[in-house]
């Protein structure tokens, strides 16, 4: 197994967006978490939260995307300003080989580069993997995120 700093030595991170030339590939590894995320839906999305500072930042090895984080910096009355990652994915491919952890790394620099107090994500309760890898990299399961549908309502 390599470690995160052996491989954060041949990893790049860049900040991509609709028209970077990364932006289809980050596309098609954020589709391995969402697949029904189409690239005009994703696009939109972006558009839609340009003032909310969100923010995609692809992993890349060799010039291919390996991973890619969606995140936002928040201030929140809990954490006061907060880097906050939407999506946060890693292709099949590369998984448990040290990619996850540096990107992790990656987006805790930027949140104290950022002055945010945490660095925060949701990741939903079937995605066992997932929680052994956010515990692994010191995150604490410290809520519950609570969520009611407003499109199934009479």
């Amino acid at each position: 197994m390599v470690t995160p700093a052996a491989v954060g030595h041949e990893l790049t991170f860049r900040d991509v967006f609709p028209l970077h030339p990364s932006w289809e590939a980050a596309v098609d590894v954020l589709a391995e978490l969402r697949p029904d995320l189409t690239p005009e839906r994703l696009t939109a999305v972006r558009e839609e939260a340009e003032g909310e500072s969100l923010t995609f930042t692809a992993c890349i090895h060799e010039d291919d995307v390996v991973g890619v984080a969606g995140w936002r910096v928040m201030t929140t009355t809990y954490a006061d300003r907060k880097l906050h990652v939407d999506d946060l994915v890693v292709s099949a491919a590369r998984r448990s080989g040290g990619t996850g952890a540096a990107l992790i790394e990656h987006l805790c620099e930027r949140g104290r580069q950022l002055a945010c107090t945490v660095i925060d994500l949701d990741s939903r309760v079937h995605r066992f993997e997932a929680h052994r890898f956010y515990l692994r990299e010191r995150f604490d399961i410290a809520a519950h995120h609570f969520v009611r549908n407003l499109d199934q309502e009479n």
